[in-house]
C-alpha cells in the first residue's frame, strides 16, 4: 500500500498540486486508520491530508478515481454479453435499435435507480465507446462516442416537457413538477458520471493508471493560460480569482507589518540598556512608516489579450486596499481612464463588463496602436505621475507596424518610481512579427511573461 500511495502522491505533484513530504507522510499514516475496502473512507482520508485548496479538489478526485480504480461490480467478457442480452432488445447489440435505446435512457432517467443507471452505463460503454482498438485516443473521445449515442440531453428535454405538461395538479411549474425536473437532471448527471467512470476504468485496465492520468491531466485554475482558456476554464478562473486575491492580500499585509521594524537604533538601545545595568536586553529599532505604492494600470483590451487584461484589472482592484491608490486606463488605438467604473463597485466582474461597453478606446481603425495610446497617455496624464507611482502596462506589444513612440515610455519611466510590463505571450513569441516588446523593455524596470494566475500572483507579491 505504501508504494500505491507514493505513486498517487507523485501523480498529484505531476498534475500541479503542491504536496509536501510531511503531507505525504500524513497520508500514509491516515491510510492506516481507515477501512481500505471503503473507497469513500480512503478518498476522504487522502483528501484531508493532501488537498489544501478547494479548487484543487476536482483534480484530486480525477487522479484518485484513476489510481484507485475499482474493478468490482463491472461486466467484462461473457458477463458483458449477458448484460447486453438481458437489457437490450437487440440481443447481441450489433444492430442496436435507436428507439429502443432512447426508451432505455428515458426509463433510467425517470426511474433513477442507481443499479439501473450503472448497468446502462456499462452497457453503453461496451457497445458504443469503441474501446479495445489500436487507436490510442483519449477518454474524451470515448465519452463523446457514448454520450452521442445515448442522447441524454434529448431524453432529458422530453422528460422535462412531460413533467411540465403532465403535472398531477394540472398547473405547469408547480412545486411537484419542479421537483421531478430536478430529479431528472440529477439522474442525467449521474448517468454521465457513471459513463465517465466506466470509460476510465477500462482505459486503466488497458493502459495502466499512470498513462491514463497523463492523458487526462488538466491544468489547475492558477495555471490556465489566459489567452487560450476554454469557456469552462474561464469559469474556473473567475471562481479562483476572489479567493486568491484574499489570500494574497493577507500575505501582503503581513509582510508590510513585519517591514515596519526598521534598522537597529544603536544609541537608543544603549540608552535604554542603562536600566538593565548596561546589558542591551531590549534592542531598539528605528520605526519607519509603511509605504503603499500608487498603482497606475495601462491595459490593452484588444483582441486575444482582452481576457488577460480583464482578469488582471479585476485582480489588482480586488487588492486595492494594499495600495494607496489604483488608477486604470484601457486602450486599443485610443485610450480612456476607467477608474470611475471600479470605484465603489461591489461586483468587480460587472465593473469589468462595463469597461467593455463604456470605455472610449477607438481613435481610428480599431487596431492596437501602442505608440499612439502611450503618447496620448503621457500628454494627458503624465504630469500626474510621481515618484510614488508604479506604472504597470498590460499587453503583448504587437503594434501592427505603427510608430512605437518609445519616447513616451521613457518619459513615463522618468516621472515614475517603477514601470513594469506584463506580456501574456510566451517569451518565444516576443519580437516576432509586429511585436516590439524589446523596444519598450529598454525603458522599463522589468518585463515579465504573465500567462496565468500563478505568474500574476508572483508579480503582484513583488510589486506590493
Amino acid at each position: 500500500m505504501l508504494d500505491v500511495v507514493t505513486g498517487f502522491v507523485t501523480e498529484l505533484r505531476d498534475a500541479g498540486l503542491p504536496v509536501a513530504l510531511t503531507e505525504s507522510l500524513d497520508a500514509v499514516a491516515a491510510v492506516g486508520h481507515v477501512d481500505l475496502s471503503s473507497r469513500a473512507e480512503l478518498r476522504s482520508a487522502l483528501a484531508a491530508t493532501l488537498v489544501k485548496r478547494q479548487d484543487h479538489r476536482a483534480t484530486f478526485d480525477t487522479v484518485f478515481d484513476l489510481w484507485f480504480s475499482t474493478r468490482a461490480g463491472t461486466a467484462t467478457g461473457d458477463d458483458e454479453r449477458d448484460l447486453v442480452t438481458a437489457d437490450s432488445p437487440a440481443g447481441d447489440g450489433t444492430n442496436f435499435d435507436d428507439d429502443a435505446l432512447s426508451a432505455m435512457v428515458a426509463d433510467a432517467l425517470e426511474d433513477g435507480d442507481p443499479e439501473r443507471i450503472a448497468a446502462l452505463a456499462r452497457l453503453a460503454v461496451a457497445l458504443f465507446a469503441g474501446m479495445g482498438s489500436r487507436r490510442q485516443v483519449g477518454a474524451a473521445y470515448h465519452l463523446h462516442q457514448v454520450m452521442r449515442r445515448l442522447d441524454t440531453e434529448g431524453a432529458l428535454a422530453r422528460l422535462l416537457g412531460a413533467a411540465a405538461l403532465d403535472d398531477d395538479g394540472g398547473r405547469p411549474g408547480s412545486l411537484d413538477a419542479r421537483l421531478r425536473a430536478d430529479d431528472y437532471r440529477a439522474n442525467e448527471a449521474e448517468l454521465r458520471r457513471r459513463v465517465e467512470d466506466e470509460v476510465r476504468r477500462r482505459l486503466v485496465a488497458e493502459r495502466g493508471p499512470a498513462a491514463v492520468a497523463r492523458s487526462l491531466r488538466r491544468p489547475l485554475p492558477e495555471d490556465v493560460d489566459f489567452m487560450h482558456a476554454s469557456r469552462e476554464e474561464m469559469d474556473a478562473l473567475r471562481r479562483a480569482l476572489l479567493p486568491l486575491s484574499r489570500r494574497l492580500a493577507v500575505r501582503l499585509a503581513r509582510r508590510r507589518r513585519h517591514r515596519r521594524q526598521g534598522s537597529l537604533d544603536f544609541r537608543s538601545t544603549v540608552r535604554h540598556s542603562l536600566s538593565f545595568g548596561g546589558v542591551p536586553a531590549e534592542p531598539r529599532f528605528r520605526h519607519r512608516r509603511p509605504s503603499k505604492p500608487e498603482i497606475v494600470v495601462v491595459a490593452d483590451v484588444s483582441g486575444s489579450v482582452a481576457a488577460f487584461a480583464r482578469f488582471t484589472l479585476q485582480f489588482i482592484h480586488a487588492l486595492s486596499g494594499q495600495f494607496s491608490r489604483v488608477r486604470s486606463f484601457v486602450f486599443v488605438d485610443g485610450i480612456d481612464e476607467v477608474t470611475r467604473l471600479f470605484e465603489g463597485a461591489d461586483d468587480l466582474a460587472h465593473a469589468v463588463q462595463r469597461v467593455n461597453t463604456e470605455a472610449d478606446v477607438i481613435a481610428g481603425a480599431g487596431h492596437s496602436d501602442y505608440g499612439n495610446a502611450l503618447s496620448v497617455f503621457w500628454r494627458r496624464w503624465g504630469g500626474e505621475l510621481t515618484t510614488r507611482t508604479t506604472v504597470v502596462v498590460l499587453g503583448d506589444a504587437r503594434n501592427n507596424y505603427h510608430d512605437t513612440s518609445t519616447w513616451a515610455v521613457a518619459e513615463i519611466a522618468r516621472r515614475s518610481r517603477h514601470v513594469w510590463w506584463l506580456n501574456p505571450e510566451p517569451r518565444s513569441y516576443w519580437d516576432t512579427g509586429d511585436s516590439v516588446i524589446s523596444e519598450y523593455a529598454a525603458h522599463c524596470d522589468g518585463v515579465f511573461e504573465c500567462r496565468n494566475l500563478r505568474q500574476l500572483e508572483h508579480f503582484v507579491e513583488r510589486m506590493g
